[in-house]
């Protein structure tokens, strides 16, 4: 428009020295008014071939700082009768010299960030290399001790010279510096490990490739980010935007972190393994099932960051693993900070899900978040592991679930599970609060253990059941495995308890008639057994028992058990010695009983002596949970036995299935107790063993091809087991990449009928996945199954349906046909 300017201001450079440069478009007045003027150079532009026309020289005019015409310098001008040459050879001269003038101006105008690109695309190098990749979403998820790549488009392109540039990271609600919740990122020639920095890798034009390294200590969590640019005109900073907000997670790949684990195959299955195998029953009838621990799913990163907030950990407090294990450990259950999971043992879950018909820890951590930080109802020992797992792989930690089988509570840190009984040999209920669980699940986590004497890193154990307080909290570790096998049992955190779960004696205690206990029998492999945790790239059970204790009888063994005990609350419960020629044992055929049937076990009973021996066995079978607190005695018996020198004696019992029932509880759990005295010694015999009734898996039959987007089916049958009619029998279905978790209703199930409910579903990932299924019914629990399926991408050429990109609980609200080509998939 006639009389108006365009100015972008400049600096001193050239022959223009203390004016500020403003580019000014000419408009059409000034332009006649140059031709009125004849000036010389508009007539050295009509004789020049080499003065481009609309040139920057004409169309330009230079102002001062506060914006009036500047005057422009006088080019030479040409002696009259010079030849053509000489003039052009001038008028090109003087146009160098402005348009270098001109140019360097341009150069130092103000900086200013335009955009900043965090190169997060799922696929792309950043996420890729810090094996994020799995994460849902676009966000920039990285790993701290690792460098990463931003690109950031300028105002102008960047002077390294007179241009300075940083980086802001901020995290928590008060960021400091010497908190390092307050990172400032500085440029630097060269990048060097463990430190906070960034280097200039790529430049073209106004844009930058920045390559920046983070602190290998670094606090995890959310960060927001800030550019701030400066130029000797002044400087500005981007306004935060919670798009480029950054997540950083710990990091087993970087050997400077404290989680750092060398094997390759065991951090893909530790950190990146979204599916695993938890284990439950007795030792001598383990069952598993799979749990999907899904975290890498949409909102779950969220949800985990959301679970270490509401913990109110100190941010500064988040780049030690030792402190983030422990917090979690609190977190994950409810007892007394509104963790995620409320405990319920028992076998009431009105208002809530029954524990054993969670399949995985997505529902439960996505409601937790949803709902403001309720805790979700409910859970038990594998359901806190299960979701204590998912929430460390999902923060970088690497972890599994592992269970021990015969698992001991000792209530009163005597690192030893007491058993009382009266003068009559009848179990002291008052005063047995020591229990001996069927199972207990808790999880080990990998970290170094820079606040412990060297050779206590690597597997760290780690409880979020709560059993017992741990300086006034509910939680439990990180405690090294490899002090409790060792019987260190003064190294923190909690070693004593976990200690005393894999490796305590069973002390048998008799009153006398004066009131006084006596130690009548010490069990020394009665704890700690089976332990079990799912193997490294399949799904087969490995049995650890060797990480935690040394082999059962050892000399090391009991050296560990020994050197516990002196810390404990009964230092001097080995001081003694007891003769012992008669043992006694209990034997389980094959799989062991199953449920709706008589339970049939094997008493064994070996005289090692030369001589006659005579007893008689009390027996007591009671329903139990799986904690080892006892329901309620459900048979009484005694049986006389006579031992000839040396003998072996096989003995069959019986318990009906009348008998029990109308009284089990969730885990189909019993616990027989065998007592008695030899005439001839007056060698007590005690044995507690512990066992449950097997119950039917779910078949789970896949029909039909596994391709990503086709509509597939599975067929899942059960056969009740009972001579009775099961009520309100319900199904709980899902699968990562497969479906949701989506409830089917079966309703009442006859006595030994069998039923068949057809599912489908339509696959939204390709590879291997497991469709796994529970069974929640209060007459029968822990009943599941799992079905893999390995759907395939959908063949090039074919239709998809869009429906699998919108399901809601598995009802398809609309559906279209897109064609697939090699660019959409």
């Amino acid at each position: 428009m006639p009389g108006e300017r365009l100015m972008a201001s400049g600096s001193d450079v050239g022959r223009f020295h203390g004016n500020s440069l403003t580019i000014v478009e000419a408009t059409n007045q000034e332009e006649a008014e140059s031709k009125e003027q004849g000036g010389s150079l508009l007539g050295v532009q009509k004789i020049c071939c080499c003065w481009p026309r609309q040139s920057s020289l004409y169309d330009t005019v230079v102002t001062d700082e506060v914006g009036k015409q500047a005057p422009l310098p006088e080019p030479p001008q040409p002696h009259t009768g010079d030849n053509q040459l000489e003039a052009m050879i001038i008028a090109l001269t003087f146009s160098i010299s402005l348009s270098l003038s001109l140019s360097l101006s341009v150069s130092e105008l103000m900086l200013s960030v335009h955009s900043v690109d965090l190169l997060s695309s799922k696929m792309g190098q950043n996420r890729m290399e810090h094996h994020t990749d799995h994460y849902h979403g676009n966000a920039l998820i990285i790993r701290r001790g690792q460098t990463f790549q931003i690109e950031l488009d300028l105002s102008r392109p960047f002077n390294s010279n007179t241009d300075k540039l940083h980086l802001d990271l901020r995290t928590g609600p008060l960021p400091m510096v010497s908190k390092n919740t307050h990172v400032i990122i500085q440029l630097v020639e060269e990048l060097e490990d463990d430190r906070w920095e960034a280097k200039i890798v790529e430049r073209n034009g106004n844009r930058i490739k920045l390559s920046v390294n983070s602190h290998a200590k670094a606090v995890i969590g959310k960060y927001k980010l800030t550019v701030t640019v400066e130029s000797p005109k002044g400087g500005s900073a981007t306004t935060r935007d919670p798009r480029k907000d950054i997540v950083m997670l710990f990091n087993p790949w970087c050997e400077d972190d404290t989680v750092y684990m060398d094997d390759e195959e065991e951090k893909k299955e530790y950190v990146l393994n979204d599916t695993g195998r938890l284990y439950y029953g007795t030792e001598k009838q383990i069952g598993d099932r799979t749990w999907n621990y899904g975290q890498f799913l949409e909102g779950m990163l969220e949800a985990c960051l959301y679970v270490l907030e509401k913990s109110e950990i100190p941010p500064p407090g988040r780049g030690d693993p030792v402190n983030v294990v422990r917090v979690i450990s609190a977190m994950i259950n409810s007892q007394d900070d509104n963790g995620v999971l409320a405990g319920n043992w028992s076998g009431n879950y009105v208002g809530g899900v029954s524990p054993t018909a969670w399949n995985g820890s997505v529902e439960i951590l996505k409601k937790y978040h949803k709902e403001g930080g309720l805790p979700v109802k409910y859970g038990q020992c594998w359901v806190f592991s299960g979701v204590t797992t998912t929430v460390l792989r999902c923060l970088g930690i690497p972890c599994r679930s592992v269970t021990n089988f015969q698992s001991a509570h000792d209530t009163d840190v005597s690192l030893t599970t007491d058993m009382y009984f009266d003068e009559k040999m009848e179990p002291f209920d008052e005063l047995n609060t020591d229990s001996v669980w069927n199972f207990h699940v808790w999880n080990d986590c990998w970290m170094a253990r820079p606040d412990l004497p060297p050779g206590n890193g690597g597997w760290q154990a780690l409880d979020a059941t709560p059993q017992e307080t741990s300086q006034g909290t509910f939680r439990c570790g990180p405690a090294s495995v490899t002090a409790i096998r060792t019987g260190q049992v003064y190294l923190k955190y909690d070693t004593p308890f976990i200690f005393a779960e894999v490796n305590s004696d069973k002390i048998y205690w008799q009153r006398n008639l004066d009131g006084i206990f006596t130690q009548i029998q010490c069990e020394k492999k009665a704890v700690g057994h089976c332990i079990s945790t799912k193997a490294v790239g399949s799904d087969k059970r490995n049995d650890i028992t060797h990480l935690y204790k040394h082999t059962e009888g050892s000399e090391e063994e009991r050296i560990a058990v020994e050197t516990a005990s002196r810390y404990g609350t009964k230092p001097d419960v080995y001081s003694t010695s007891m003769a012992e020629d008669v043992s006694l044992e209990v034997k389980l055929e094959g799989e062991g009983p199953r449920m709706g049937a008589d339970a049939q076990l094997t008493i064994v009973m070996t005289n090692f002596s030369s001589q006659t021996r005579k007893t008689t066995l009390h027996i007591q079978v009671a329903v139990m949970y799986y904690t080892g607190v006892l329901k309620g005695t459900v048979k009484k018996d005694k049986m006389p036995v006579a031992l000839k020198p040396n003998e072996v004696k096989a003995m069959q019992w019986v318990l009906p299935y009348h008998s029990y029932q109308d009284q089990l509880v969730d885990q189909a759990a019993l616990m027989l107790t065998l007592s008695g005295r030899v005439s001839e010694t007056q060698q007590v015999l005690a044995t507690q063993t512990s066992f449950r009734l097997r119950t039917p898996d779910l078949s789970i039959e896949a029909v039909g091809e596994a391709v990503v987007g086709k509509k597939m089916t599975a067929k899942i049958t059960f056969t009740n087991p009972l001579p009775r009619t099961l009520k309100g029998v319900v199904l709980r279905v899902e699968g990562l990449g497969l479906q949701e978790v989506k409830e089917v209703v079966v309703g009442d199930v006859g006595s030994h009928s069998t039923v068949t409910r057809t599912e489908h579903f339509i696959p939204t990932q390709a590879g291997h996945r497991k469709l796994v299924a529970a069974l929640d019914c209060k007459q029968l629990t822990q009943v599941h199954g799992v079905a893999d399926i390995s759907p395939v991408g959908p063949r090039l050429g074919a239709s998809v349906p869009l429906a699998v990109w919108y399901q809601n609980k598995h009802s398809i609200i609309w559906e279209a046909d897109w064609p697939l080509s090699d660019t959409a998939w």
